[in-house]
């Protein structure tokens, strides 16, 4: 499933509606059907944060506008049980920066960038950005980019280890659908429960993980996939995995 974050004329900014929707897509896609997610942006940005006009005309409370927004969507992207699959595309600022640090794994098109944006308006991190952002990066880079608001080109991102690849711009969307596919290909419940013992993991001490995979192992090995791993592992065929 591809989901797309779609105000192309603002690169995608954030209003209440492109809240709404893509809250309304993630609930689509907990559909046991859907194995696999791509978030992108329409035109020539991934996503540049808040609509700063929106932000301007009605501020609000700002962090009850996050409680009631942003959280919501970040939450849902690590809940489902499933790889969702940043392909930034363009810019990707503020929160936009934080969403896709959000995502399981990031492709970037050799056009895209990485700003966190928020220290250059005298705000700090949010949606996440701060907890996403250290567990990629570790303490120090991480400091030295949020603190800094440093744009990275695609290729920084790459050589840091912010994104997984960096392809052509025009490659982008097939390449998000190729790894996409493969991960499809997997056992989703097996991928499913790996990415909850990973989100764990940071905040577990080693008793508390391996109780947590010992407890996910016996229920990995009750499932149909982990016969069919097995059968189709000692026939020598490709094996076909149905989430069951």
């Amino acid at each position: 499933m591809t989901i797309t974050l779609n105000r192309p004329d603002v690169l995608n900014a954030f209003d209440k509606a492109m809240h709404d929707a893509l809250g309304a897509a993630l609930k689509e896609a907990r559909d046991p059907d859907v194995r696999a997610v791509v978030l992108t942006g329409a035109g020539r940005g991934f996503c540049v944060g808040q609509d700063l006009g929106e932000f301007r005309e009605a501020p609000g409370d700002i962090g009850d506008r996050l409680r009631a927004t942003y959280h919501p969507n970040v939450l849902a992207i690590r809940a489902l049980e499933k790889p969702v699959i940043a392909a930034v595309n363009g810019p990707a600022a503020g929160a936009g920066m934080s969403f896709a640090c959000a995502c399981d794994l990031r492709i970037a098109a050799d056009s895209a960038s990485f700003v966190p944006a928020f220290i250059n308006i005298g705000l700090v991190p949010d949606s996440g950005g701060t907890f996403f952002v250290t567990r990629i990066l570790g303490y120090s880079r991480a400091f030295e980019w949020l603190a800094s608001g440093r744009k990275l080109t695609a290729a920084e991102a790459h050589a840091w280890g912010l994104v997984s690849e960096v392809v052509e711009a025009d490659a982008l969307l097939q390449r998000a659908a190729e790894v996409a596919a493969e991960f499809a290909s997997l056992p989703p419940l097996a991928v499913g429960m790996t990415k909850r013992l990973l989100d764990r993991a940071g905040a577990s001490t080693l008793d508390e993980q391996l109780e947590r995979e010992a407890q996910l192992q016996t229920a990995a090995t009750r499932t149909e996939d982990f016969a069919e791993g097995v059968a189709a592992f000692l026939e020598k065929r490709p094996p076909e995995f149905k989430g069951r």
